[in-house]
Formats: C-alpha cells, structure tokens, sequence
C-alpha cells in the first residue's frame, strides 16, 4: 500500500518475520526465562526494476513510520487488563 502511495512500481514484495524466543518461559519451565521473543527480524524482498536508490529508501522510510505492528513493539503502549467473573 506504501509504495502504490508512492507510486514505486513494484512486482513484487516479500516479508520474511522470523524472531527468537525461549519456549521454556512461555511454557513456565523456567522462571529464569523471560516469556516473549528476544529478537525479531523482518526481511523485505522487493522487486522493483524501475525504482531507484532513493524510492526504495522512502519506501524503506515510509513502511517503518507508518507499520502499526512495528510502531506498536517500538514504543509499547500501556496495557490494561479487567477479569471480570460471572456466574
């Protein structure tokens, strides 16, 4: 959608997301193991014969300031959890 908006021409483009985590913390085996990915990679696969250097760049840009998910784990917003019990 970014690069439509930009009007970068583009055959195609790939996302690989590939990250790192400990199963043993997110299964409670244990405690010394924090819950939750320690890394995350994305890798972005564009073809785009007729853009340029400086296209690709903005588009670079552009994806990152704008991708909620990315945006979201760069700066965590507060999370508010209810439990309400019924019955």
């Amino acid at each position: 959608m970014v690069a439509a908006a930009m009007s970068i021409l583009t055959e195609r483009i790939e996302v690989t997301v590939e990250g790192d985590l400990d199963l043993r913390g997110t299964l409670g085996i244990s405690k010394d193991v924090p819950v939750g990915f320690k890394s995350i990679c994305l890798r972005f696969d564009i073809v785009a014969p007729k853009a340029t250097a400086e296209q690709i760049a903005g588009l670079r840009e552009k994806t990152e300031q704008y991708c909620v998910v990315m945006q979201t784990l760069l700066q965590p917003p507060k999370v508010q959890s209810e439990w309400v019990r019924r019955g």
